[in-house]
């Protein structure tokens, strides 16, 4: 039986490379992005290494959108394997006091109501099928404090409290929920930020290519997951210790 995955946030950074990760292993990607040209451009470098994929368009905010991915992928594939709620933004990096309502709403909206509304209709499948496994990107930025970045902090740490009540609500049901928390890793949202190596970024002294979370991802998707449940891991070259 071939694997379904869809991977939201798809069309740059770790949602590409996961989505490129998953097609090498055999996995048919559904490709989520409200980008459509750089979505389209991530379905095409999925077939060109030999994969199968379909893009469909979406803001993860909207309830509707949101539902037409995971309908499109269950019409198109009949089953849901695999989901890496992956969708966020960045807000930029101001005192808590300096941001505009408006911000924090749109942030909010996309980290925290996206991946709700994700997992809420993806589990509705994987229930049926009695087996699925949910990767959510957090952040370091969920573990621990960030400053100048309090909206971003708490719309990643109420994914963690996501996280880990599903990871217990659906575990018994054969459905694995995990998620990652990435500290500084080269995408198009961090790339104002500059090339940086400083103790800031812990031990390693480095950024992340997206191609390392992806690894994980792949890892916690997999069967050789299977004991692993509600987990929180730091993928931060031990910025976090």
């Amino acid at each position: 039986m071939t694997k379904v995955a869809i991977v939201t946030g798809a069309a740059s950074g770790i949602g590409r490379a996961t989505a490129l990760k998953l097609a090498s292993q055999g996995l048919k990607v559904v490709v989520v992005d409200y980008n459509e040209k750089d979505g389209q451009e991530t379905l095409d470098l999925v077939t060109a290494q030999g994969g199968e994929g379909i893009f469909v368009k979406a803001d993860v905010s909207l309830s509707e959108d949101v539902q037409n991915y995971v309908n499109q992928a269950k019409e198109t594939y009949g089953r849901i394997d695999v989901f890496v709620n992956n969708a966020g933004i960045l807000p930029n990096f101001t005192l808590l006091s300096e941001y505009e309502d408006s911000m924090f709403d749109r942030v909010i909206a996309v980290n925290l109501r996206g991946a709700f509304l994700g997992m809420k209709y993806v589990l509705k499948v994987m229930m049926e099928q009695k087996s699925g496994s949910i990767i959510n990107t957090s952040s370091a930025a969920g573990i621990h404090s960030q400053p100048y970045l309090s909206i971003y902090a708490a719309s990643k740490h109420g994914l963690v409290g996501l996280t880990k009540t599903a990871a217990v609500e659906y575990g018994p049901m054969g459905i694995r929920i995990n998620a990652i928390c990435p500290g500084g890793v080269k995408t198009g949202m961090t790339a104002d930020l500059g090339e940086a190596t400083s103790p800031s970024l812990g031990p390693s002294g480095r950024m992340a290519m997206p191609e390392e979370m992806a690894e994980v991802i792949a890892f916690l998707a997999s069967d050789a997951a299977s004991y692993v449940n509600g987990a929180i891991m730091p993928v931060d070259g031990g910025m976090t210790v």
